[in-house]
């Protein structure tokens, strides 16, 4: 699968889920229940985006956008 198959906003979202998760991981984070429910939310938005029903093997494609969003966010940290 090529990592341009993965929709705009699905990838932006991965990403935004990945920032919130590392915000509640940190060392004494500040409001963890905004945070909480943000990953929640998100989460719900990655699991029944509209991407999952055509994507020939949805498990790997999980881990791939998984990888392609963290790839990303090393890119623009640098």
């Amino acid at each position: 699968m090529d990592a341009t198959d993965f929709p705009h906003d699905l990838v932006q979202t991965q990403a935004a889920w990945n920032a919130t998760y590392n915000a509640l991981t940190a060392p004494r984070p500040h409001d963890t229940t905004a945070l909480r429910r943000r990953l929640l939310l998100l989460s719900v938005r990655l699991w029944w985006h509209p991407y999952w029903e055509t994507a020939p093997s949805a498990p790997a494609a999980r881990s791939e956008l998984r990888q392609l969003a963290r790839a990303q966010g090393a890119v623009r940290a640098a």
